[in-house]
């Protein structure tokens, strides 16, 4: 039933640009820590790469209570006058930037080992593991209650994607162009300016998730779940939900296939290649791509042929273009950047549909369970995430560590052809497992996802 249907406008641009811009937001911080973050402990305050990845990747047993439990503290939540969902985006817009922003701390690079360890823990713990749990999940769970039309959840998901995208944009771009400066002949990352740059994105964020929260409206009525909270029982329908376990495989392995090309980019381009600019210049295109050829076409093509074999087919795509980089090596760096946006595409239309997949798998988990639980399921997903962005940023920290990557040594000829090789094969590995995921263990197919839309409306008399 719509919530307020009398008063509430009907769907429209306002949702879409509005919720656009809480992904927007959400990437200000979220991109900026999977693509720097490691980069910055690393070269400006002198942490070890493999330690830097051990705390992503610790961090996220942290998640494991803190993500289903924002996600119950939703589902349980009553709506108020703004909606059960939105009112979480404007409470946490703050803490979530300012706690980002502290993480890039430049002025502590002198301080000792320990206490800079101590500070990136407890830093990273609190933005990652707290506050952007409490924006994040009640942001993505909202989607189902903005519309319960399944196009328009999938514009959503485009918009979201657009969102996400220009986020990449302003921060893959910007980014390397003011972050660098040369020092005896070599590109390295500059400590005070990633302090600045951090705080400016944490503005931009905080005015991102007020556009979102005032532009997007709930219409579907998402009462409070009043059950009593058995854990056994919500840990059995997880685990046994087939489409849920699919759909998280696929997004750990899509973050490392993703997170992971981000990740090296930040070693490749201004170590292997000593060129910045194609750094930006990747990221340009991958955003421009995404944009131009993935947000325009994932509605259209998944509509025809299905969210799952659209994923799968694109992924396996990303994955041989970078086998066939592999193999070439190219030595220009802009030869380099033409396959890397050619896998982005690859990715794009994965990463541009799969928050319409979400919603697919919470109306499955409706008709299997018969309560509906976003806020739950959006948590597990969500946790899911995090997982893939510390296993990539683990994964990278520990190869840089293997291969003998320190700031003495990063400009050694025999560990930056090592470091080329893995910016081709993480993400390679990665995009095949997602493909391998989708076909079979995520059980949603157009016709299954299809099948229950239709059984929804039934039950609750639109049909």
């Amino acid at each position: 039933m719509a919530a307020n249907s009398t008063s509430v406008r009907p769907f429209g641009m306002k949702d879409k640009i509005g919720y656009m811009f809480g992904d927007f937001g959400n990437d200000f911080t979220f991109i900026l820590s999977s693509s720097f973050m490691l980069k910055f402990y690393t070269d400006v305050m002198g942490i070890g790469a493999g330690v830097v990845g051990l705390l992503m990747m610790a961090a996220r047993f942290v998640d494991a209570v803190t993500d289903v439990t924002m996600g119950q503290i939703v589902d349980r939540s009553k709506p108020t006058k703004d909606g059960k969902f939105r009112p979480w985006i404007k409470r946490m817009c703050g803490p979530v930037a300012i706690a980002s922003f502290l993480i890039y701390q430049s002025e502590f690079a002198g301080m000792s080992y320990g206490f800079k360890v101590f500070w990136m823990v407890v830093t990273y713990i609190l933005w990652g593991s707290i506050f952007y749990t409490s924006i994040n999940i009640p942001y993505g769970s909202m989607a189902s209650a903005i519309s319960s039309d399944p196009t328009d959840r999938a514009q959503l998901s485009t918009w979201r994607t657009v969102g996400s995208t220009l986020a990449s944009l302003v921060i893959g771009v910007g980014t390397p162009l003011v972050a660098y400066e040369t020092v005896q002949g070599n590109t390295v990352l500059s400590g005070s300016r990633m302090t600045i740059i951090a705080g400016v994105f944490s503005i931009c964020a905080i005015i991102c998730y007020l556009l979102c929260f005032n532009l997007v409206r709930e219409r579907v009525e998402v009462p409070a779940n009043t059950e009593k909270l058995d854990v056994v029982k919500m840990l059995k329908s997880i685990f046994t939900n087939r489409a849920l376990l699919g759909i998280i495989a696929a997004a750990i392995l899509l973050l490392l296939g993703m997170l992971g090309m981000q990740g090296m980019s930040a070693y490749v381009f201004p170590n292997y290649y000593g060129s910045a600019a194609a750094q930006s210049a990747a990221a340009m295109a991958g955003s421009v791509a995404v944009l131009v050829v993935c947000a325009p076409l994932a509605t259209k093509l998944s509509a025809k042929f299905g969210k799952k074999e659209l994923a799968t087919v694109s992924c396996l795509f990303g994955a041989a273009v970078y086998v066939v980089c592999l193999i070439l090596r190219p030595s220009n760096p802009y030869v380099y950047v033409a396959f890397y946006t050619l896998a982005f595409i690859g990715l794009g239309f994965f990463n541009t549909i799969i928050w319409a997949m979400i919603t697919d798998v919470i109306d499955d988990a409706e008709i299997k369970n018969g309560i509906r639980e976003d806020g739950t399921i959006y948590s597990v997903y969500s946790f899911a995430r995090k997982l893939g962005q510390a296993f990539s940023s683990g994964l990278v920290g520990g190869i840089l560590g293997m291969i003998g990557y320190t700031p003495e040594t990063a400009f050694d000829p025999a560990v930056t052809s090592k470091i080329f090789d893995m910016s081709c094969i993480i993400p390679a590995v990665g995009l095949f497992a997602v493909a391998l995921a989708l076909l079979f263990i995520y059980p949603l197919s157009k016709n299954k996802v299809e099948a229950n839309v239709a059984e929804l409306a039934r039950r609750r008399g639109e049909g």
